[in-house]
């Protein structure tokens, strides 16, 4: 990593020259064509369809047996980059605190027999009301967020989920890890706003808030709509007005029903706000709110009394809906208590943001070109994945010195306006005006390769797909597995 001290603020072209050469650092094997092979991303003309055809770019100065070479055998130093990533400026919300949002992606991968560790990956959207479990690798990517409507954030890890991992146990690390770089990179110090991290509805919420316990940060997560909470434990003297005959003092309050609204009472805060997208926004939280946990599924490998993990509850109504679909109550669960009416909108409007980092992956899919390789080995995928971040975030350092390079039929944008594709069209002038630590290729000849005629004596491994690891159902059943 650079050694320049990070408080400095850098003009963008030193930043993303700096960010090249610390880039460059982080490569420890056949590092000139990895290198390389993230520029050929950037200059190449349209969306990339194949990898191969990146050796065409003359950015590209290797021939095509290097590039499968540098994906099969490369080596990078992703703690490293991982690092490196956090160190850079970050965006954020509007009161200046720190928004990072969670979310998995799937690289399908349905014909691919000889890959390992693929999971079935639940799509949807591919046709009227169908779901279907596709094999692939889901990868678990932690972004940070800007404010406002903007299609830009910064992506800052991607974890690749194995067929023995728990998800939410993953993601905890995933983002403890996250969390602790930016503390060490000073992106975020003692006295600010705790850092959001916006979950979506495919993990508990209060789970997650209690793997990542003790870290500075707040979550944020979309719960279901059939899901039952507790009012908080009554204390000593309610409960003794409540049932003068005695009796043993309840653990957990009332019951907090959603899809029954006379159990919700008076709400602790209430805000009204007219918006242009979604018309007339009407939010209610309640206090202290939890869910009443028991030793099964999740939690099943839990020691000791279960906790009581307390937020606050946001209910969200709008009118319409962009895409003109049936607007439905959205229901979000936050760590943290005691909100005003300013805090309950600052929630709802941050998890909103959340659907920008879904803009990042159709543009790293469809332009970047994330999954069109058909690399057979996990290790290579996870190669091209951080090659695709470096690449989308060499773009938003260079955002602010892009013009716009806009096709005859295409509208004018203003510079500040650019979308991560129109930058990548202006990339190929501004690289020659950056640094490029890649050493010049040597001449060589090919190998041989193999004998006209011969046969492959050595057939490729097939693998199952799924999930390895079972995880137990009862507490007799996990005691036995101890024992």
């Amino acid at each position: 990593m650079s050694l320049l001290y990070r408080d400095v603020q850098r003009e963008p072209f030193a930043e993303a020259s700096h960010f090249r050469e610390d880039f460059y650092g982080c490569l420890t094997a056949r590092r000139d064509e990895l290198f390389e092979l993230a520029d050929a991303l950037l200059c190449a003309d349209g969306p990339v369809t194949s990898p191969v055809e990146l050796t065409l770019v003359p950015e590209h100065r290797r021939g095509h047996g290097a590039l499968y070479d540098a994906l099969s055998r490369g080596r990078l130093d992703a703690g490293r980059l991982r690092r490196t990533l956090a160190a850079l400026p970050q965006p954020k919300a509007a009161d200046d605190r720190l928004v990072l949002a969670v979310d998995v992606s799937n690289w399908l991968r349905p014909d691919a027999e000889c890959s390992a560790d693929r999971l079935f990956c639940h799509t949807y959207g591919r046709g009227r009301d169908q779901h279907l479990m596709i094999p692939g690798w889901p990868y678990s990517f932690v972004a940070a967020l800007e404010s406002g409507r903007t299609s830009w954030c910064q992506l800052l890890d991607a974890v690749r989920l194995g067929p023995e991992d728990d998800v939410a146990e993953i993601t905890a690390i995933q983002v403890r890890r996250v969390v602790e770089d930016l503390v060490t990179g000073g992106r975020w110090r003692e006295g600010e706003p705790d850092v959001l991290v916006v979950f979506d509805a495919g993990y508990d919420a209060p789970r997650m808030a209690h793997l990542l316990d003790g870290l500075p940060v707040e979550i944020l997560g979309r719960m279901r709509s059939d899901r039952v909470m507790r009012r908080p434990t009554p204390t000593q003297l309610e409960y003794a007005n409540a049932y003068p005959q005695g009796g043993r003092p309840p653990k957990h309050g009332k019951e907090f029903r959603f899809a029954r609204p006379e159990t919700w009472g008076e709400p602790d805060a209430a805000t009204v706000q007219i918006t242009d997208r979604y018309g007339t926004a009407k939010a209610m939280a309640w206090d202290r709110l939890h869910p009443r946990l028991t030793t099964r599924s999740a939690w099943i490998d839990h020691d000791g009394e279960l906790p009581i993990i307390e937020g606050t509850l946001i209910r969200l109504e709008v009118d319409r809906l962009p895409g003109g679909g049936d607007p439905l109550p959205l229901w979000l669960w936050s760590s943290a208590t005691a909100m005003s009416a300013g805090d309950v909108d600052l929630r709802w409007q941050a998890f909103l943001r959340r659907f920008d980092l879904e803009h990042t992956f159709r543009m790293i899919k469809q332009t970047l070109g994330w999954t069109r390789p058909k690399l057979r080995t996990p290790e290579a995928a996870d190669r091209w994945t951080w090659l695709i971040i470096v690449a989308h975030t060499q773009l938003r350092l260079v955002r602010p010195l892009a013009e716009d390079v806009r096709r005859p039929w295409e509208r004018p944008v203003k510079p500040n306006r650019l979308t991560p594709a129109r930058v990548r069209r202006g990339f190929r002038n501004l690289r020659p005006t950056l640094p490029c630590p890649a050493r010049v290729p040597k001449p060589t000849r090919p190998g041989p390769g193999r004998p006209l005629g011969s046969k492959n004596q050595r057939p490729a491994t097939r693998y199952d797909v799924g999930k390895t690891v079972r995880r137990p159902d009862t507490i007799i059943e996990r005691d036995r597995i101890r024992t």
